[in-house]
């Protein structure tokens, strides 16, 4: 059965929904892994380097396939690459909960990173195809957006839980089901579009090139953090890295159907969103990350009250999203809402920056209120900007890019903020009396400092939206800068 595009897919929120819910089982896997990590150490009795490997495994397969994952979208459909990922990313999650030894829950781990790489820009385009009504497309983004943003909260709430009432390898098999919901609603309700400009060729040397490029480079962050910046290991990676994805670079720009499109890049408002979603994470992850330490090794929260202590940033996120960047959207320029977002969140995170061991959880859930309703804001516009203007047929690759950008930053600010935070630490230790308090004292002392970076990073991203991102208010967009769907057709 076929419709031309300019008939919108009846059942399209529904295929929302079921998209959105694939989208969160990715984001949760994550967040509830670092909480299940301890546990699952201590039954396959592996060590410390093992446990980082855990997580270093998923991003490197998850970071490096990305971009290669939006361009096969492209070129075998994107419900087709959702309904893989979906199915692939049950599969590892299956053998990851029957691990026996650390080598078979890495291999889980990295395939399900591999799976994730296709699904998750396949979700995106998906979405960005099927909403081409500026209000709608609003609405669509901001529950979209809402999921996304806070599922990492909502990963550390229902980890804990999976961990102290279940055991340790529900935090895996708790994807299957969720799979299966994601595959029943993209087998039933979710349509492609197919243009007859889609390629059939895949740029091999470009994939080879993107992909070994950009796992060296989340590589040498994941070095970093453990290895320290100047070990040779590290700067070898950047180097690599660095050099491989130049030469990426290059050979898209000569070749005839290149696998990421330098077009996709090049425009301004694409590249702010990238640019500024990517800084902006560095800050995020790094919150997410030292708000955990502070909870359990300062305030002595379970895992299970960690969860719960994260509601409020979960919940402000949403409100965020689908009820002030969504609504906003169609008054506000992007670039603007994008940077009032990015400014309201550095306000919590400095709020942060000011805990000491003795602050009240009120202290902590103000702050995780307005670093939500921030992040959130922001993050909608520039998920629907991820994809501004770009044709159907790039339409996996491009949001192939905003997936990549969150992931780069996501491992910059793992590592780096990791790095500060335990250095101002150390410094603290050597100059102040020792002891519990003191330790604790330390540690507070280190994770404001990082905060700090956090905010700087915020406010960079808030510049980056004002002056680089000057598209209109979507309702006086011109029809131009929307995806070509009058050649489209939806395929069910």
């Amino acid at each position: 059965m076929q419709s031309t595009a300019t008939h919108p897919n009846p059942r399209r929120w529904a295929a929302l929904l079921f998209i959105s819910i694939a989208q969160l089982m990715v984001i949760l896997d994550s967040a509830i892994m670092n909480i299940a990590l301890p546990s699952a150490q201590d039954a396959l009795h592996f060590s410390d380097g093992g446990r980082q490997w855990v997580i270093t495994a998923y991003g490197l397969a998850f970071g490096g396939l990305l971009i290669l994952g939006g361009r096969l979208g492209d070129i075998m459909g994107r419900k087709r690459a959702f309904t893989i990922g979906l199915i692939g990313f049950a599969l590892a999650s299956a053998l990851g909960g029957a691990s026996v030894n650390l080598a078979m829950l890495l291999a889980a781990r990295a395939a399900q990173g591999v799976f994730g790489a296709l699904l998750a820009p396949a979700a995106m385009a998906l979405i960005s195809l099927a909403f081409t009504d500026h209000k709608e497309r609003a609405k669509a983004f901001g529950i979209f957006g809402a999921i996304a943003t806070a599922g990492g909260a909502l990963g550390l709430l229902l980890g804990g839980v999976l961990t102290q009432f279940l055991d340790w390898r529900w935090a895996l098999l708790i994807n299957i089901p969720i799979a299966v919901i994601g595959i029943i609603g993209a087998m039933t309700v979710v349509h492609d579009i197919h243009t007859q400009h889609t390629r059939a060729r895949l740029d091999v040397p470009g994939a080879i090139l993107a992909t070994l490029g950009l796992v060296a480079v989340v590589f040498g962050f994941s070095q970093a953090e453990s290895s320290g910046w100047g070990s040779g290991i590290t700067i070898t990676m950047f180097v690599v890295g660095v050099v491989l994805l130049g030469v990426f670079l290059v050979v898209e720009g000569k070749i005839k159907s290149p696998l990421l499109p330098l077009h996709v890049l090049t425009e301004r408002n694409r590249a702010g969103a990238y640019l500024s979603v990517g800084l902006a994470v560095v800050s995020m992850f790094g919150m997410f990350l030292f708000l955990s330490y502070y909870m359990q090794l300062v305030k002595g929260y379970t895992p299970l009250q960690t969860g719960l202590a994260f509601l409020p940033l979960a919940a402000a996120q949403a409100t965020g999203s689908m009820a002030i960047g969504a609504r906003l959207t169609a008054k506000v320029r992007p670039g603007l809402l994008m940077a009032a977002g990015y400014l309201v969140s550095a306000v919590g995170v400095l709020l942060m920056a000011l805990l000491r061991t003795d602050s009240s959880y009120g202290l902590l859930a103000v702050a995780e209120i307005i670093t939500g309703v921030g992040i959130g804001t922001a993050f909608m516009p520039s998920m629907s900007l991820g994809t501004h203007g770009v044709e159907a047929k790039d339409a996996g690759v491009a949001s192939a890019m905003v997936n990549t950008s969150q992931q780069v930053g996501g491992s910059v600010g793992t590592a780096l903020l990791n790095t500060i935070a335990a250095s101002s630490t150390a410094s603290y230790l050597l100059s102040h009396a020792h002891g519990a308090a003191g330790t604790k004292t330390a540690l507070v002392h280190g994770f404001s400092t990082a905060y700090w970076w956090g905010v700087g990073f915020l406010v960079i991203s808030a510049v980056i939206s004002l002056f680089a991102v000057n598209a209109p208010k979507p309702g006086h967009a011109s029809a131009s800068n929307e995806p070509e769907a009058a050649e489209a057709v939806v395929t069910i």
